[in-house]
């Protein structure tokens, strides 16, 4: 089985966020399965400069106005397609706004370049490999089901919706230049609300629609959190699936981790007291036996995190200690700035991306807060099951599906892995911190909630196996 994925980010070549983690994860765990994937991704100056020997391999003379290829080449074990179109990827920034963090105003075209690349793919354009279905992952792939679809071609398709906040809406000027015929414009095609949606018209012309845990997929069945789309979605239940994700199990793992202190594989193993000391040491917190709070991911609203630092006073005066890693709202990024130098040696803010700290992070923190208001996944969580690091999350999307909350049955039975709260708002939130300090005071409770979660399956295992069947599936269907 031939399968071409399409993604905007892959990790380790490019990353904003959890979706390139899934894009580079997930193609290695589908080859235990028999299944061939091909990676179609921008050509970022990043990613070029990463490639080594790229074979051409199709060309394209007017491609949204510009010339470009495709490349063929191996990196990182994936095998990859890359566009390569100079004047809408090689950019100073990051893949979607540059230096100053403001969108590129043809990213309307830049996105649909690459979903009608993947069109081509699907249609036959490469000598030698043409896929059986095309998974397209969010927004900026989205449009390459549409392309399919109004090219008449037979080749299934599936989109994988991983955060529906974010849905590439454009003016309704764009879609003269789109290539598309008249009809496309209307409601069971890109039309939105008097525009052009991406994500909306390939949600309307996808075979099969997938979103990343079994919770996320019923919530956008509804107006809380359906975003504007839940109509749409429910109108194709039949055909959405909600798979949780899950994580490179090779590049997090506590027993080989480079990044980390000293390495170790349970949750007794006294290495791990080492990385706690080298997580103290690196980010100034007092070197006491309170217990360490940590935060890994982006300080928005979403995530939750004005929730989190209106408790923060409440936290420190319990006794608690909280590390933070992440970048993003500029007030929220002064709030814990300021917090940290109010509460030195008991907050400590690291605004910005390092990968090696965050992974030093889950091994030296004691427990992982993740207050998120809606969160179709979450891989941060799964990150800290394997690293013994009890989690604290919101009961919402995947987070509800992969923590199992220390009640008192699951405390009984033994198979607690951390704690769940709701609503999002601050006494939920400090009453969750406080059951986490509570449990901590007991050393054999707390052990036991570690080494619970650190038996947890997060690999791509299971979820692999899940997509194969629905791919061939879609494929019997045709």
């Amino acid at each position: 089985m031939r399968v071409l994925s399409v993604a905007s980010e892959v990790f380790p070549l490019v990353k904003t966020g959890g979706l390139a983690d899934v894009a580079g994860a997930l193609p290695p765990a589908l080859s235990a399965h028999g299944i061939e994937v091909r990676t179609l991704l921008p050509g970022y100056r990043r990613v070029l400069a990463r490639l080594g020997d790229a074979v051409a391999i199709h060309a394209f003379d007017d491609l949204f106005g510009t010339q470009a290829r495709l490349l063929e080449a191996k990196s990182e074990g994936l095998d990859l397609v890359v566009l390569d179109a100079p004047s809408f990827f090689d950019r100073d920034g990051g893949p979607y706004a540059g230096p100053d963090g403001v969108d590129f105003e043809d990213n309307w075209r830049r996105f649909a370049a690459l979903s009608a690349a993947a069109a081509a793919i699907a249609g036959g354009a490469l000598e030698d490999w043409q896929p059986d279905l095309v998974h397209a992952h969010d927004w900026q792939a989205a449009m390459a089901p549409v392309y399919m679809r109004y090219a008449g071609l037979s080749v299934p398709s599936l989109v994988t919706v991983h955060n529906l906040a974010f849905q590439g809406q454009f003016p309704a000027e764009i879609f003269a230049d789109l290539g598309l015929p008249a009809d496309a414009f209307a409601l069971d095609g890109v039309e939105y609300y008097g525009g052009v949606g991406y994500l909306k018209g390939g949600l309307a012309s996808a075979s099969a629609i997938t979103t990343v845990s079994p919770t996320y997929a019923r919530e956008i069945t509804t107006p809380e959190f359906g975003m504007g789309l839940d109509g749409l979605i429910r109108a194709r239940e039949g055909d959405l699936h909600g798979i949780v994700n899950g994580i490179d199990t090779e590049v997090w793992n506590p027993a080989s981790d480079a990044a980390i202190a000293a390495n170790y594989s349970s949750a007794d193993d006294p290495a791990r007291a080492e990385n706690r000391a080298a997580l103290v040491s690196r980010l100034a917190l007092d070197d006491d036996e309170a217990p360490i709070f940590a935060m890994v991911g982006r300080l928005t609203w979403q995530k939750g995190l004005d929730v989190l630092l209106e408790t923060l006073e409440t936290l420190v005066a319990g006794g608690g200690k909280l590390a933070i890693l992440g970048t993003g709202d500029p007030a929220l990024e002064a709030g814990f700035r300021a917090a940290a130098e109010s509460h030195r040696g008991r907050v400590a803010v690291e605004i910005g991306y390092d990968e090696g700290l965050s992974h030093l992070m889950q091994a030296g923190a004691d427990a992982l807060v993740v207050p998120s208001r809606f969160e179709p996944c979450g891989l941060t969580q799964l990150c800290a099951l394997r690293y013994g690091s009890v989690p604290i999350v919101a009961r919402t999307g995947g987070l509800a599906d992969t923590i199992v909350d220390a009640n008192e049955a699951a405390l009984s039975a033994g198979v607690a892995t951390g704690f769940q709260f709701s609503p999002v708002d601050a006494p939920s939130l400090a009453h969750a911190l406080a059951r986490a300090m509570n449990a901590f005071a007991r050393p054999e409770t707390w052990t036991r909630m570690r080494a619970e979660g650190m038996k947890a399956n997060v690999s791509w295992d299971r979820s692999a196996a899940r997509y194969a069947d629905l791919y061939r599936t879609l494929i019997e269907r045709g």
